[in-house]
């Protein structure tokens, strides 16, 4: 069963207001993240899109061949260390939503 995968990332106004360089290291997680996901089995694509009337939030979709497949990802340690540091930058938790496709 295909999967799409929605990440819901917003980066909140204290970090903003703390750390004007939030984007460059922001920026530079995600794609270290899109990176190691591209070579996960299962892993079909992703992107990442940036709200055009909210700019600090962004979304994430990512399309894998199996709930396992991105089960199995998303258990990876090293995948878990990475989104730590993600919202450690964004000052909030990354929201996830799971979906598969119904006719």
């Amino acid at each position: 069963m295909l999967v799409r995968v929605l990440m819901l990332r917003k980066i909140s106004p204290q970090m903003k207001r703390l750390d004007a360089s939030i984007l460059p290291r922001l920026s530079e997680l995600l794609f270290e993240l899109r990176s190691m996901a591209s070579g996960q089995p299962g892993y079909i694509s992703g992107e990442t899109l940036r709200n055009v009337t909210d700019p600090d939030e962004y979304l994430v979709i990512s399309t894998w061949k199996s709930l396992e497949a991105w089960q199995k990802w998303f258990a990876d340690k090293k995948r878990a260390e990475l989104e730590g540091m993600v919202d450690a930058v964004l000052g909030s938790s990354t929201v996830y939503k799971v979906f598969s496709y119904e006719l």
